[in-house]
């Protein structure tokens, strides 16, 4: 099995399980103010994840891609950050 594609699963199961996590605990506080906290804390976590993921993906095919790929694949997520944290 390939090291970056487990790691980049693993990850991304680790996220989803704060996910659920955060939902039930969501669920059991029962009140807005501190449901709209907790998705809050979520917020951060998203964009972490997408940032590992790529850069382990990257890794793992750093000698299989040209420069000039490399530099598209960088300018890619840019543009998605951008766009997820710019309001």
């Amino acid at each position: 099995m390939d090291k970056a594609a487990f790691s980049m699963a693993m990850l991304r199961i680790v996220s989803g399980s704060l996910e659920l996590t955060a939902a039930i605990v969501i669920l059991r506080l029962n009140d807005v103010q501190k449901a709209l906290a907790v998705n809050s804390m979520l917020a951060l976590v998203g964009p972490l994840v997408l940032i590992s993921t790529t850069m382990i993906g990257l890794t793992g095919l750093a000698d299989k891609l040209s420069p000039v790929k490399f530099i598209w694949i960088l300018a890619g997520v840019g543009c998605l950050l951008i766009g997820i944290l710019r309001k």
